[in-house]
């Protein structure tokens, strides 16, 4: 073992294998335990993982999608791979792999191969036979492979590097895109994506594994390498990586979490990706003098607006982004005005929903965009529900995430009506200028850890905060512990983020979202009585302590393509608290509305 353990190499595989067969044979207590801790010990070395692509992360194999083709022509099975195993290590597809030829010259080149082959050993080449068809049969039948992808993810956030190790080549064929869409969105998922065809080594070659590695910076006892072909497996074993055969999904995922010592079978819900602020395109819209926006973009296709409340930022849709730039969407999630990078003006009719929703409106000039569909939490689905409700030619479609529609009556100031909910107290202390600022901004550290936290016991403060008797309280934050742990919802790099943010500009602009009431309701009774008419989603969250989920009873009577959402066990920070859940219900909603097909790629 200790010999194992220090020359890392093919003997590592093999004692975790001991270890795994001991256990199922119920040998001596004392042997497994020493079997399990030397396994113990080697997965607590793992610390990068290689995927192959078409066969682990794409579903079906090419050999599988070849032998359908097969069948359907009532060719002999394998006859597609005899022709191709003929080539030899320069046959065509060999040298399309090595990045000599494209895929369109690969595709006449084994066509010829094929005839050559039929011609000798009697077989009958049907008229409709096509190579460049059976490979267009792989690129329609191909999918991403879910749950090892989701695998993939949680080993990339429990800080392991993951790679994707692929025999690729460089598509020039009419179905390039579908590649394209393949690669563009697993890009998202994976430290690195090495091919075959980019640097010109193919697998099962020693020197691609060694070039993995030095990318990486690992040693070979530090790696896991996934694939469906025993010749490449076979050759990273002998550098000494630690191999799995890709046969079905379940026993991969059993294997990987015994070398890796990561469970992916649990029932906690799954989280999805997350991009990161250096690792986006920012860009920065002029509204008008003094005044800017600045946003963050992924994706193509039709535009998703993403608004987000207070007291936040764009990051607060990290989790967001990705997915829906996967599904298809050109995502643009902004810094709302006053927060982040955006402009943050100090006079507070800057930030009346009427002058925001204009300035909306010159956002989306400003970039050429006609149309597009608005998604907001919290304040920001205040403002999503103003622009759909004012300017409904601008809006594909709106959703209101924990923030419902309020239909405004014009004989009851909704101002005077607000006073007589507890729950609402905290947003008339936030009415005079300096007080509530001077509170938030004493210790940003502090003010973040109070404000965001999740509905898990683990998670919840020994003394709530409350909304309710703010005033008389004199603080939002009074009588709640100088010291207070950070929230399980955010990593510290992510907590660290939301600081740096709010160090910028502060909370007076965030806090002037809130000194427009009067203004705002007085704008609103202007379309008293108007109907939203655009498609619409309500996503509701079960313990959601001020946006109530009973608060959009009745929305379906002012907004008659109301579609609905909910997810119980959810506090107020939705996006961030129950990604994964939410993720589901906006992108099924997307694509009804937008009549997109979801990628491929997407699932998630």
């Amino acid at each position: 073992a200790g010999r194992a353990l220090g020359k890392g190499k093919a003997a590592q595989g093999w004692w975790v294998s001991a270890g795994l067969f001991l256990r199922q044979r119920g040998q001596d207590k004392g042997s497994v335990n020493f079997f399990l801790m030397v396994e113990g010990v080697m997965a607590l070395r793992k610390r990068v993982v290689l995927f192959d692509l078409g066969g682990v992360l794409l579903i079906p194999s090419v050999q599988q999608v070849f032998h359908h083709y097969e069948e359907s022509l009532s060719l002999p099975r394998n006859f597609l791979q005899e022709v191709i195993v003929k080539g030899g290590p320069d046959g065509p597809l060999a040298r399309a792999e090595r990045g000599h030829i494209t895929l369109s010259k690969l595709f006449s080149e084994i066509e010829d191969e094929c005839k050559v082959f039929a011609a000798s050993t009697g077989i009958t080449l049907p008229a409709e036979f096509s190579v460049s068809e059976a490979f267009h049969d792989l690129y329609r039948e191909t999918k991403i492979n879910r749950p090892l992808l989701q695998a993939a993810i949680t080993l990339r956030n429990q800080g392991l590097k993951t790679c994707i190790l692929t025999n690729n080549w460089i598509d020039d064929s009419p179905l390039r895109e579908v590649l394209a869409q393949f690669m563009t969105s697993l890009s998202q998922h994976f430290d690195m994506i090495i091919e075959s065809c980019r640097s010109r080594m193919k697998k099962p070659d020693p020197k691609i594994f060694k070039y993995a590695l030095e990318m990486l910076k690992a040693e070979p006892q530090e790696v896991i390498f996934l694939d469906d072909t025993g010749a490449n497996l076979k050759s990273a074993r002998e550098l000494g990586i630690s191999t799995i055969l890709v046969r079905d999904t379940d026993t991969v995922l059993k294997e990987l979490q015994d070398l890796t010592g990561i469970q992916f079978t649990s029932c906690e819900e799954f989280q999805p990706t997350a991009c990161h602020p250096e690792n986006v395109t920012h860009g920065y819209v002029p509204i008008k003098p003094g005044v800017k926006i600045h946003f963050v973009e992924m994706g193509n296709g039709p535009v998703v607006c993403l608004c987000h409340g207070f007291p936040e930022c764009w990051f607060s849709w990290r989790y967001q982004i990705p997915a829906l730039a996967d599904a298809g969407f050109r995502v643009l999630a902004l810094d709302m005005k006053g927060y982040g990078d955006s402009s943050s003006p100090p006079d507070i009719e800057e930030y009346s929903q009427e002058e925001m929703c204009k300035e909306l409106v010159t956002f989306l000039n400003k970039l050429g965009i006609s149309q597009a569909t608005f998604i907001g939490h919290d304040w920001g689905g205040s403002l999503t529900w103003n622009m759909s409700l004012f300017y409904p030619e601008r809006v594909r479609a709106v959703a209101g995430i924990n923030t419902p529609f309020f239909p405004i009556d014009s004989k009851i100031n909704i101002v005077e009506k607000m006073k007589t909910n507890p729950i609402y107290d905290y947003q008339f202390y936030f009415q005079k200028p300096g007080a509530a600022e001077k509170e938030l901004e004493e210790c940003l550290e502090r003010t973040f850890k109070i404000m965001f936290r999740g509905i898990k016991a683990e998670d919840r403060l020994s003394v709530p905060l409350s909304t309710a008797n703010v005033q008389q309280r004199g603080g939002l934050f009074v009588g709640l512990p100088d010291v207070v742990p950070r929230s399980m919802l955010l990593g510290e790099t992510e907590f660290q983020y939301y600081i740096q943010q709010f160090k910028k500009s502060g909370f007076r602009g965030p806090l002037n979202w809130y000194r427009n009431m009067e203004r705002n309701w007085q704008w609103s009774c202007t379309a008293a009585g108007r109907k939203i008419q655009v498609p619409a989603l309500m996503v509701t969250a079960g313990r959601d302590p001020v946006l109530l989920p009973q608060m959009s009873k009745g929305m379906e009577d002012w907004i008659p393509q109301l579609k609905r959402g909910h997810i119980e066990e959810c506090g107020h920070w939705t996006p961030m608290e129950r990604p994964a859940a939410l993720n589901e219900i906006l992108i099924n909603w997307l694509k009804e509305v937008h009549c997109v097909s979801l990628s491929t790629c997407s699932k998630l």
